[in-house]
């Protein structure tokens, strides 16, 4: 940055509170440089992309926030302060320019606020976050109030960033940008120096010779890691160097390292001299290696021993550094920052260690160029999983690279001889696929920098709510953990319910109800599965099926049938018939359950469910019974409002009595007809809606799209409202296909057709 230019800042931020803009606000780093200035009372506006009702996870109370990119987003404001992934040619930074608003990059703009303090600098490729994690909570537990700038959500710290009137500052430096080498702090703590950020470097030495220039600007003592080759040949020779490890060069040094199930015991020397033992509860080997520099640090700055060794006993790390999502007696869910090669290692080396029979590591690849630069490190980086999941590469903004891809770091690592790694490319796919083989004993672990983490929520999640609502319900009750929905629907396509729910009667419903509502856990009632199509992400929350023999009853009395939401259409029928009572014959043809019929008015061959029901008992999704008379319902085609809000539990129908030979002629008749005007092939029952002037089916008949295909999902030759599952057909197939239809109706009939079918679950 040049001299002028900070000058101009720093006379700026002094000159009272400031409107500032803040470009990419949402990013881990922007979010925590809006705190300070918040802190010190800047009145701050931002932008990104993401929508408006996400953002307060992302961006602190105080920052009014824009949900993109626009030139009037910096009207007014006096300084703007954008991320290193914000182009020139953004709208917000050009109009800036033509304003000549004062413009600055987030790294330049922390260290300006670093100045202003006893800043101590925690920089390196590996282990920034915890480290600086660890060193501001001893420094706050020996009383020295400092404010801390750190990539990371940190539960011990409450936030990622913030300003006191503490004299101290600890920083996590970025080198990624080249940024690392304007800070000038009180102290640096230098935990490793590898190829990194190959995008932005051409080389190891480019690199080198920026931690060479923070080294060359720190006023006090360089804490370095004797144990990283480049460190140590960069830090040795200077003057105020210390250094820290296991080698038996360094000032500080660690013996009898006692690696435990999520924990370790080491001892340090001081130049051979004893200083005493160090108990963490964070695992692994690197995190022995990042105490001992914050012991090392701690300890030149003149705190007292006990005081960083009681601090280090109550660190528990960083948001998505080894974080524990999920931990039983079976399982464990583990996510993890891990994305570079030399972390990936490190972090199943701690997991292998950790006592679980099993490790399935899932790993995504961020950004191309990381993966092209470091493909033969990533091969032998996955020696201590039992089973290895890769997905497609996180692009995190870059162009692809040609033959750049996650399957390429799966080949890459199968022939390093580990040969139990699949390619699974989509986050719904890896959800499936280790559900698929988890069994008691498995330690899951994500890694990476994108959105693998996730996963880990979604399986930690799952097993939460299966063990606590397991624990509520009779023994006669079903819940499943991901149970398979293409079992479930009669076109045979669908990812899988988070939780699959068969409650033994209504007792154990209400509970299951209750337990979602109070949990925030989203509820899908799923009946017979017609009418439906359920895309391959399957459906997140709670998946109700009211299948056992209490929801199954029919009960016949004189003109009367009560029946419960599971009882199938075609039972109804045939136990009506079995008593002399006729009505019912035209649901023969509709493969559903009752409750299912209810909901959508079901009909077929010009009868209608609603035409025969009396009454219905319904459930509302607080646990709450409901008796409702027909002539208190709402009734549409293909709708009842009431089945919006409520789950039918049982119906009383009312019938016409009738010979067994009235009912057989009609039964007879209803059934050939459907047999000849209905494909046999699995399908969804009728796609569309009929628009009114003409039959949906007989207009796609017109059109001549019978036969149409995507995929294995065809128009079926018998009946053009049809879309029939020839063998393997996706819900994107049947979608893309609805589509067609829709587009070709609506170019060459002037008719829009309102699709019948409900479409449900998250895109694979």
């Amino acid at each position: 940055m040049q001299p002028e230019l900070k000058q101009r800042i720093e006379r700026l931020l002094k000159d009272g509170p400031q409107r500032i803009h803040l470009i990419g606000v949402c990013g881990s780093g922007m979010s925590g440089l809006a705190r300070l200035l918040l802190a010190q009372g800047h009145q701050l506006s931002g932008s990104d992309l993401i929508p408006v009702e996400q953002a307060s996870n992302y961006i602190p109370e105080g920052v009014r926030y824009f949900d993109r990119h626009q030139a009037s987003n910096v009207d007014g404001v006096t300084l703007v302060v954008f991320s290193s992934a914000i182009a020139a040619e953004n709208p917000e930074r050009k109009a800036a320019v033509e304003q000549n608003i004062l413009c600055v990059r987030r790294a330049e703009c922390l260290v300006i606020l670093a100045d202003t303090k006893s800043t101590y600098v925690v920089a390196g490729s590996h282990g920034k976050t915890t480290t600086s994690s660890m060193l501001t909570y001893v420094l706050r537990q020996a009383d020295m109030n400092p404010s801390h700038y750190i990539g990371a959500q940190v539960p011990l710290l409450g936030v990622n960033a913030a300003w006191t009137d503490g004299a101290p500052f600890v920083v996590e430096a970025d080198e990624s940008d080249g940024t690392l080498a304007l800070f000038a702090p009180q102290a640096s703590l230098i935990l490793n120096i590898e190829e990194e950020h190959l995008d932005f470097y051409h080389n190891i030495e480019e690199i080198v010779m920026v931690f060479a220039l923070l080294c060359e600007r720190t006023r006090g003592p360089i804490i370095y890691c004797a144990d990283d080759k480049n460190s140590m040949l960069l830090c040795s020779h200077c003057e105020q160097a210390v250094s820290y490890g296991m080698s038996e060069l360094a000032t500080y040094r660690a013996l009898d390292v006692r690696l435990q199930n999520f924990s370790s015991r080491f001892t340090v020397l001081k130049r051979g001299q004893l200083l005493g033992e160090v108990a963490l509860e964070i695992p692994g080997a690197q995190n022995v290696s990042n105490a001992l520099g914050v012991i090392a640090l701690a300890t030149e700055l003149g705190i007292a021993w006990n005081q960083i060794v009681s601090a280090l006993a109550e660190f528990r790390g960083a948001a998505r550094r080894f974080e524990v999502k999920y931990h039983s007696v079976d399982y464990m869910v583990v996510d993890d920052y891990a994305h570079h090669p030399t972390e990936v290692k490190a972090t199943l080396a701690a997991a292998r260690n950790s006592g679980w029979k099993r490790v399935l590591a899932l790993f995504q690849p961020h950004r191309y160029s990381r993966t092209k630069a470091f493909l033969n490190e990533f091969a032998g980086a996955f020696h201590d999983a039992t089973e290895v999941f890769i997905t497609e590469i996180y692009a995190a903004s870059e162009t692809p690279l040609e033959g750049v891809t996650g399957e390429s770091v799966v080949e890459a690592v199968r022939a390093n001889q580990h040969l139990k790694v699949h390619f699974e490319p989509t986050l719904g796919r890896l959800r499936s696929a280790v559900n698929a083989v988890l069994e008691p004993g498995d330690l899951v672990i994500t890694l990476g920098a994108g959105d693998i983490h996730r996963v880990a929520q979604y399986l930690a999640q799952g097993l939460t709510w299966h063990t606590e609502l397991k624990g509520f319900l009779k023994s006669e009750s079903v819940l499943k953990r991901d149970e398979p929905l293409h079992k479930h629907t009669t076109m045979r396509i669908g990812g899988p319910a988070q939780l699959w729910f068969e409650p033994t009667d209504e007792e154990d419903l209400k509970v299951g109800l209750r337990f979602a509502h109070d949990r925030g856990i989203p509820v899908t009632f799923i009946g017979r599965g017609s009418n439906l199509l359920i895309r391959e992400g399957g459906i997140l929350g709670l998946c109700v099926h009211l299948g056992r023999p209490y929801f199954n009853r029919i009960e016949v009395e004189n003109e009367y049938v009560t029946v419960g939401a599971g009882a199938r259409l075609k039972q109804i029928v045939a136990d009506a018939r079995k008593h002399d009572l006729g009505g019912f014959e035209f649901m023969e043809g509709i493969p559903g359950n009752m409750g299912g019929a209810l909901r959508m008015n079901a009909g077929a061959m010009q009868g209608w469910t609603m035409e025969v029901v009396e009454s219905v008992r319904s459930i509302d999704l607080l646990g709450h019974v409901h008796d409702v008379k027909k002539a208190d319902m709402e009734i549409h085609y293909r709708n009842v409002p009431h089945f919006q809000t409520h789950i039918a539990v049982s119906a009383r129908l009312k019938g016409t009595p009738s010979s067994r030979e009235e009912i057989n002629e009609k039964l007879k008749a209803y059934s050939g007809k459907r047999w000849t005007s209905q494909p046999a092939a699995p399908s969804a029952g009728c796609i569309f809606k009929n628009p009114g002037p003409i039959p949906a089916g007989q207009l796609i008949e017109e059109m001549g799209l019978k036969n149409l295909s995507v995929g294995s999902a065809r128009v079926s030759e018998v009946h053009g409202n049809f879309i029939v599952n020839d063998g393997g057909a996706t819900a994107d197939d049947v979608l893309q296909l609805i589509a067609l239809i829709q587009s070709r109706a609506r170019e060459t009939r002037q008719i829009d057709l309102h699709t019948e079918v409900i479409v449900l679950g998250e895109e694979h």
